[in-house]
């Protein structure tokens, strides 16, 4: 989550499958994160769900580059802070 207050646009949204949200009074936890939606139903423990992060630190503190993607196609892959040589504590 970004920090602040809480906003739309600072919390992450589920990507994959399609189909799934947040529920009305719960946001992105840790642990468990309740997600509603058509596809929650067909859901099993163990399957992956992915969300697109609200801020870009945290993929760009624990992998060394990012691969950007346009529709179905992938367009580059640049290095990250980490991915530099970079630290920041």
């Amino acid at each position: 989550l970004a920090s602040g207050p809480m906003d739309p646009g600072r919390m992450p949204v589920p990507w994959l499958p399609a189909g799934l949200s947040f529920e009305k009074d719960e946001g992105a936890g840790e642990v468990q994160t309740p997600l509603v939606g058509d596809a929650a139903d067909s859901l099993k423990i163990g399957d992956n769900v992915y969300l697109r992060h609200a801020k870009a630190g945290e993929l760009c503190e624990r992998f060394a580059s990012l691969i950007l993607i346009e529709g179905d196609e992938i367009v580059d892959e640049v290095p990250t802070y980490r991915g530099e040589g970079q630290t920041f504590l």
